[in-house]
């Protein structure tokens, strides 16, 4: 019932120019014309061109990008572990990160056309100022339809509109990178120390998960989980390139 009011409400409402060139590339990118605009213009606006809204509160993309982060992490988890029902945890846990990497969220924001609607403030931006801009906000988009449409629209589109088309799970598996070893190499170059230390180890009950902290010259950097020492290094490696912008 509510879907049919939101359906209606939108048919009949008055859009501007600007309004009405958004809902056209969100059909284009989503498959499916707004029923609320608002979140999906809410998706679009950086932090950088954020406004005041109330109580000196800037209403950007981040909050749906929350959500939207939420939302994709739980369909992509869903989608990996029934199309491997005999892989074990660690392996379920580095597919997923690699198809949520901001570095793989920025290639497909780019393609299915996230470059389009995004605002944010050129004058404020760098070579790494905006590294994760689009694939941001395609969470902060994911984010929106779920508001929008609800869960099951949002795992559509995730599915058949960015797992399916733009993602080989076969190549990813056979190209898993190693983290560790760029971080060294990185490290290397840049002159710094660089330490893994294990800090616990949590008791699951029937297994045992291991946390390892990077440290970058004595500074920590990231902490990794994982079903063994080596699984959690490479899971903090790769956690620490994502946040030093190694590529």
């Amino acid at each position: 019932m509510l879907l049919i009011i939101k359906r209606i409400s939108s048919f009949f409402k008055i859009y501007s120019e600007s309004d009405r060139r958004l809902i056209s590339k969100i059909k284009m990118i989503v498959g499916g014309k707004p029923f609320n605009l608002h979140p999906y213009k809410v998706a679009t606006q950086h932090s950088s061109v954020a406004k005041k809204v109330k109580q000196g509160f800037r209403e950007s993309n981040e909050r749906l990008e929350y959500l939207g982060d939420a939302v994709l992490g739980l369909v992509v988890a869903d989608f990996i572990f029934k199309k491997y029902p005999f892989k074990d945890e660690g392996f379920l846990t580095e597919v997923r990160s690699r198809i949520v990497s901001r570095e793989s969220l920025n290639q497909v924001a780019r393609k299915i056309g996230i470059s389009q609607i995004v605002k944010f403030d050129v004058k404020r931006k760098t070579p790494n100022s905006h590294k994760s801009l689009y694939g941001n906000a395609l969470e902060a988009l994911v984010g929106a339809i779920y508001v929008d449409r609800g869960f099951k629209y949002s795992e559509r589109f995730i599915v058949e509109k960015l797992l399916m088309p733009h993602y080989d799970i076969d190549e990813i598996i056979s190209t898993t990178k190693n983290y560790k070893s760029k971080l060294i190499e990185w490290t290397q170059k840049q002159s710094k120390e660089i330490s893994f230390d294990h800090v616990d180890t949590i008791d699951k009950g029937h297994f045992k998960e291991f946390v390892v902290e990077v440290k970058v010259d004595s500074e920590p950097i990231t902490q990794g989980h994982g079903l063994s020492k080596k699984k959690a290094e490479q899971d903090a490696s790769r956690q620490a390139c994502e946040k030093l912008s190694i590529e």
